[in-house]
């Protein structure tokens, strides 16, 4: 369906002060923050993860080398899904229009294109918590029995859920510092950024940014300051949220075809066509680096 001169009048009526248009500011990227990029040439992208040896023991001289064999960890497969968009105007549309807006048309497709990518981009922290979405192990993102290959379970969340403050912070902090691998070995991730929705920037950004601590009275030193960086997300659903990001993560992102845009005439009418496609996939290889709770 075209854009007509009927569909839209008050674009052809000479006088109008000013068109409002969809000219409001636009976010930085943000789904940027969240993972690791990649490339692909393929339908999609496999991931699998492979356990791990144990400690190594002791022999007795003369004995035989002691030999381990890691477990099959679980299997990813990314998706990709195409995106399509488009939009056309007629000829005379186009040529009537006092204001130009139809001119300007053809951008919004880049700026809804960008709120589906950022969108999408934040549903893997949003749907961390549903069962529905689950990972290779055969659980949500964040969860408190995440099976291990080698037997056992790790959590990356609160074992009750909490708000964001100084007890949950101090909590995730140790819950992450204890976390093993399938063999029980000890496993080193530093956290570096926390993802809060607008709702929570106040409450990070007093948790992690000001040197004396937010809830006391006497000048008590933050010892959360400088902790973590605060990045806010605008596309984050749960307003008490809150994800903690590791400096090593396996989140990805995989582009089989950036965001191309193209137009052109038809024949028969003379309507203008644009459109704007694109390939990607996203999710998660493994729950290592992330720890989040949903609030209360």
């Amino acid at each position: 369906m075209a854009t007509l001169t009927t569909s839209t009048p008050d674009l052809l009526e000479d006088g109008f002060r000013k068109v409002f248009h969809n000219s409001f500011g636009r976010y930085e990227d943000e789904f940027t923050k969240i993972y690791n990029f990649d490339t692909s040439s393929k339908p999609n992208e496999d991931d699998t993860r492979i356990g791990t040896l144990g400690l190594v023991p002791t022999r007795t001289e003369g004995a035989p080398v002691t030999y381990d064999d890691p477990p099959q960890g679980f299997d990813v497969t990314y998706t990709h899904l195409e995106y399509a968009l488009g939009f056309q105007v007629t000829r005379i549309m186009l040529e009537d229009d006092q204001y130009r807006v139809m001119n300007r048309m053809p951008a919004q497709l880049g700026v809804s294109l960008r709120q589906t990518i950022e969108t999408d981009g934040a549903n893997t922290l949003n749907n961390g918590f549903t069962a529905a979405f689950a990972g290779g192990d055969g659980v949500e993102l964040f969860s408190l029995v995440h099976p291990l290959p080698g037997g056992g379970t790790e959590q990356n969340e609160p074992t009750n859920a909490a708000d964001l403050d100084q007890t949950s912070i101090e909590q995730a902090m140790i819950d992450i510092a204890a976390w093993v691998d399938d063999r029980g070995k000890k496993v080193v991730f530093r956290p570096r950024n926390i993802f809060v929705a607008p709702d929570n920037h106040w409450n990070a950004r007093k948790l992690f940014e000001t040197p004396l601590d937010p809830d006391s009275a006497n000048n008590t030193i933050n010892p959360a300051m400088g902790m973590l960086n605060v990045e806010v997300n605008h596309f984050l659903t749960d307003p008490d949220a809150w994800y903690i990001q590791c400096d090593e993560h396996f989140a990805w992102w995989f582009w089989r075809r950036k965001p191309e845009f193209g137009r052109d005439n038809d024949f028969e009418t003379d309507n203008l066509r644009f459109k704007t496609t694109s390939r990607w996939s996203n999710g998660f290889s493994d729950w290592y680096g992330w720890y989040a709770s949903p609030g209360i």
